[in-house]
């Protein structure tokens, strides 16, 4: 990938975990804890929050071979392009400590032939051992893309060699018809008790069909959304996050607000926005609807410059 920037590969710091480049930083004990005992003012109106996401309870998309995006909840997305099948942070069940407040929109283990499933990090919510169990049984063809050191975790869940790994601004091994590549995100990983970002996090760039689409998977605001416009011109969908980032002081290091998100989306110059990571799993303190109002809200005022593709969860967008 030529890149309009002086770039010397994916950083890490002196103990070989990986940092974001802009904003390095590691959670604290004292973090969590000051926010888990301070007041959530909108701790009743949460409560009171009865909303849900629309759900499409339609299976047309897994037989109709049209390129396509279909938001399955939370993270998780089908997507068709050039006539690949694809699966990204696929969650299908509950997880530890959480959940679902949306149901998954189909049966799960109807979904075969997938060719490639991308797993933007190792966190709970976006990397499940049993979803991918289950894609493995029913898709044994299918290649696992992810970041740096994944491979091992990966590999355990689904028994499958067929894992491909990459650090920030590379591009994996594919069918001809698509071309994946993995970008920075301002994230962390972690999934044991001595892992901190041993495991690298990312976003994705999937181009196929005439289309480009970026996924953002987990990240705070930084200048690489801009970056990537810059790399890619023309981004025709931007999937990207809108919830999980209240209180502010903790979330905003690895998650977006829906303000931010737009600011992201103008940044890169996305045709059209696809919103994600709201609706399915209470993760922070805003209410359950809080993200999508908010969205809503700075749509009425002309705050997004392209257009907003607002999705039920499984409802699928011809692309």
């Amino acid at each position: 990938m030529q890149l309009p920037f002086e770039w010397k590969g994916t950083p890490v710091d002196d103990e070989g975990r990986f940092v974001n480049h802009e904003f390095p930083h590691q959670y604290s004990f004292f973090e969590f804890l000051k926010w888990r005992l301070q007041r959530n003012p909108q701790r009743a109106e949460k409560k009171a929050d009865a909303w849900h996401p629309e759900i499409a309870y339609n299976e047309d998309f897994l037989h109709s071979g049209k390129n396509c995006i279909v938001w399955l909840g939370h993270a998780s997305f089908f997507i068709r392009l050039g006539g690949v099948n694809i699966l990204i942070d696929p969650v299908f069940y509950n997880i530890p400590f959480f959940k679902r407040h949306t149901p998954f929109p189909i049966d799960p283990a109807k979904l075969k032939g997938i060719e490639y499933i991308l797993v933007s990090h190792n966190h709970l919510d976006h990397c499940d051992k049993h979803s991918l169990q289950l894609l493995a049984r029913n898709n044994p063809q299918a290649t696992c893309l992810t970041g740096l050191k994944m491979d091992g975790l990966l590999q355990r869940f689904t028994h499958s060699k067929q894992v491909q790994t990459a650090g920030w601004y590379q591009q994996y091994h594919t069918d001809g018809r698509i071309q994946v590549f993995f970008l920075p995100a301002r994230h962390w990983s972690k999934r044991g008790f001595n892992d901190l970002n041993r495991q690298l996090w990312g976003a994705f760039v999937i181009q196929g069909g005439g289309k480009t689409i970026y996924f953002a998977a987990d990240s705070g605001y930084g200048s690489h959304f801009k970056d990537l416009g810059r790399i890619f011109p023309v981004i025709d969908y931007a999937i990207i996050g809108i919830g999980a980032y209240k209180p502010a002081f903790f979330m905003e290091q690895s998650h977006i607000s829906p303000e931010d998100a737009v600011k992201a989306v103008n940044d890169m110059n996305a045709r059209a926005m696809v919103p994600m990571h709201y609706g399915t799993f209470n993760l922070a303190d805003e209410p359950i609807s809080d993200p999508i109002k908010a969205l809503y809200a700075l749509e009425q005022k002309g705050a997004i410059h392209g257009r907003l593709e607002h999705l039920k969860v499984g409802e699928e967008l011809d692309i």
